[in-house]
């Protein structure tokens, strides 16, 4: 079973590097990394918010992807919250798994309003190499031409795309936790927006990036649904990456951009609703503009999914295989001078008991939890964030104080990821 295990990890690696090198070679052509281009463009860019885009998935995969197939002549508006403000700002698109060229007819970036509109006079429009329209090929990335609107720390902005084409909703980000709207024609300076339709998950948008203060740098938080925020509250940006940043943000000196690159239903060895996590590492981490940290939170989904009604014929893996994953993500980090932070998996006590995806928790998944978290505690990290200690029941082991437990007994909801977000030591996030 572990042979199979990692030839499916290895298979899967070799399967990606063609797009981490492809998605590499198209964004270093599309920012120009030329000697030219950078005398013409001194800026100190860095990733200000960031969504990890994701295979949208068919009806044959229980859960629900919940937005339409495709869109035609309709504007996407979409919001993110910033981490770190700056001078300047561009848009990263991705087309990672389209089979086809994605159309962007019109784009801008705005402040963000209510209920899907925009402050007035703030609309800025979007360009792409001086065009105001771009092609981006299948599998591709496509960064916007610098914009001249200065942001602030933890600011609001709304991203309107405009679909001229029949345009499958390919390349998308399922648990976004933010209301996007959908209105018919061309909308992307429009303060009102006239929505046909709202989803809560992304599209296309990738990366939101800064012209920042000199001495910036960037934090990536690596993991699955915790890290996404299922459980959070929509439109609240209360997820632990999200209260991270608010400290950071208050404690002064050179900004810390926090990147929340979680999917939720992400493992470290296999794919389904996104890849697994050893092969998209070097898109998602790695290629990240001054990030010297990162925090990982995966694994319970490696040993939850199997058996259960997510994956009812899976193996399961051994405590052994996902720590050797593990293992390979902090080499890999040590490879690229980054520190790597290991963050315990929270208690599942009875995780989804009497639903189509009971068979999640078992004693003997407790077991391996137990085992996982006793390596990422064990001083193979660079540091240690125990979310395990933070929302753990002390008269119930293995199971989450109710207080703080979405109600399916996996997710924490607002106040655990509050809790969980207000227990980082800060010093933890330093490089000195």
């Amino acid at each position: 079973m572990r042979d199979h295990l990692v030839f499916r990890c290895a298979s899967a690696i070799a399967n990606a590097k063609w797009r981490a090198a492809y998605f590499a070679l198209a964004l270093n052509a599309v920012v120009g990394f030329s000697a030219a281009s950078q005398a013409a463009d001194t800026g100190n860019w860095i990733g200000s918010w960031t969504a990890s885009p994701q295979p949208a998935w068919g009806p044959d995969f229980p859960v629900p992807l919940g937005m339409p197939a495709n869109l035609w002549k309709q504007t996407l508006r979409q919001t993110a919250r910033l981490s770190i403000g700056g001078g300047r700002v561009r848009i990263v698109l991705s087309n990672a798994y389209g089979a086809a060229p994605l159309t962007i007819g019109a784009a801008s970036i705005a402040a963000a309003g209510e209920a899907g509109k925009i402050k007035e006079g703030s609309a800025h429009p979007v360009t792409f190499g001086g065009a105001p329209t771009i092609v981006i090929p299948p599998g591709a990335p496509a960064i916007s031409d610098p914009i001249d609107m200065s942001v602030d720390p933890l600011a609001l902005l709304s991203v309107s795309l405009y679909l001229p084409e029949v345009t499958p909703l390919t390349t998308v980000h399922w648990d976004g936790h933010q209301t996007a709207y959908v209105g018919a024609g061309n909308q992307v300076a429009s303060v009102d927006f006239n929505a046909s339709a709202k989803m809560t998950q992304r599209a296309f948008l990738t990366e939101i990036m800064v012209d920042a203060p000199a001495g910036a740098r960037a934090v990536v938080a690596f993991g699955d649904s915790i890290t996404d925020g299922d459980g959070s509250t929509i439109d609240g940006n209360d997820r632990w990456p999200d209260r991270l940043a608010e400290r950071l943000s208050k404690v002064g000196g050179p900004p810390v951009a926090v990147l929340n690159e979680g999917i939720s239903g992400a493992k470290i060895l296999s794919d389904r609703m996104g890849t697994n996590a050893l092969a998209r590492f070097d898109v998602d981490v790695l290629s990240q503009p001054k990030a010297d940290t990162v925090i990982l939170m995966m694994g319970i989904n490696d040993l939850g999914w199997p058996g259960s009604g997510l994956a009812a014929h899976d193996p399961e893996p051994t405590a052994e295989a996902i720590i050797e994953g593990y293992k390979q993500l902090i080499a890999r980090a040590h490879a690229h001078g980054l520190r790597i932070i290991g963050a315990t998996l929270t208690p599942f006590g009875d995780a989804f008991a009497g639903t189509p995806f009971e068979g999640y928790y078992t004693p003997e998944k407790e077991k391996i939890r137990v085992a996982l978290n006793d390596f990422i505690r064990s001083g193979a990290f660079d540091g240690v964030i125990d979310f395990d200690k933070v929302v753990v029941d002390p008269q119930k082991p293995g199971y989450s104080l109710p207080k703080y437990d979405k109600g399916d007994h996996l997710h924490p909801n607002a106040a655990g990821y509050q809790a969980m977000g207000g227990a980082i030591d800060l010093n933890t996030m330093t490089t000195n």
